[in-house]
């Protein structure tokens, strides 16, 4: 796609000084995921749900595999990216990163559109803190974006 620097290789494993770390999210992920999604489902709810009308409350265990499956098949696709936070067994995840094209009113000369976010109980604390100071300099340094829209 041609919103990607064509030597870009999106790396596989990104780690954070917290110990946690990032890589693409995958359907088998959905173990992790669900608890995840749905114990800060209000707080998730009330960032995304009036522009992707994500996570639903009715959403079931298969709906959020079959959406995990949707990103994994996008991340293949280089269309778009969402990082999985995890613990360093990958035991627990612990929020997301999502990186995409730029949209329809996205301001001019936006190169990605980006988001991210972390489990209720991380709200406030050193992953957060980690998350805040690491994500806009990693897309600018790795993935070479200059100008990131963060929305929602």
């Amino acid at each position: 796609m041609g919103w990607l620097r064509a030597d870009l290789d999106p790396p596989d494993r990104v780690d954070l000084p917290t110990g946690h770390h990032l890589r693409p999210i995958r359907a088998d992920d959905v173990d992790i995921d669900y608890p995840a999604v749905m114990g800060s489902r209000e707080r998730l709810w009330a960032r995304y749900g009036p522009a992707w009308g994500w996570p639903p409350a009715t959403m079931t265990y298969e709906q959020d595999r079959a959406d995990l499956a949707h990103h994994e098949a996008d991340i293949a696709a280089r269309e778009t990216f969402n990082y999985a936070v995890l613990d360093e067994r990958e035991t627990a995840l612990l929020g997301c990163v999502y990186i995409d094209p730029p949209e329809d009113g996205s301001p001019p000369g936006t190169d990605a559109v980006a988001s991210w976010w972390v489990v209720d109980d991380a709200v406030g604390g050193e992953l957060e803190r980690a998350l805040e100071r690491f994500v806009p300099r990693w897309l600018r340094d790795a993935w070479g974006f200059r100008a990131v829209h963060w929305h929602p």
